[in-house]
């Protein structure tokens, strides 16, 4: 009998967290998805979607809820909320209309954004905008 191999067990573990999902072009999902891995969208999803890793919306794709995720990727149409651990970015054929939170925010030239927008890395900004009194300052770290 034989003892299990460490490295195949940390193996399997790491395919499983590196592993892609996609929904692909004319596929419909109505109900929310949640993965350890990356997912790509290129179909429509009625439901939030919940990714640890990243987050891709192709050209074609449409989703009406929120998105949540590492990192993410927008080409194509989102109705609802996105927040972001890490980098936003959005392409020029990204159609967002909702709020979004991202530490990083990329937006290409075309992109179409409707909502708010919270840049949750910004805390040198939020402390000196509350130490002013409320008055609007900008504090630029380099």
């Amino acid at each position: 009998m034989s003892m299990p191999d460490n490295n195949e067990d940390k193996r399997s573990t790491t395919d499983f967290v590196t592993s892609s999902n996609l929904v692909a072009l004319e596929t419909i999902i109505v109900g929310d998805i949640a993965t350890q891995g990356n997912i790509r969208i290129e179909g429509k999803v009625d439901g939030s979607l919940i990714s640890q890793n990243k987050i891709v919306i192709g050209d074609s794709a449409h989703v009406t809820g929120n998105i949540q995720g590492q990192e993410a990727e927008v080409s194509g149409h989102i109705d609802g909320e996105i927040r972001c651990k890490g980098t936003l970015y959005l392409k020029k054929t990204a159609y967002i209309n909702g709020d979004i939170s991202a530490t990083k925010l990329i937006i290409e030239n075309g992109a179409v954004f409707n909502g708010r927008c919270n840049m949750s890395g910004s805390s040198d900004r939020t402390n000196s905008h509350a130490n002013s009194g409320g008055r609007e300052q900008e504090t630029f770290s380099r």
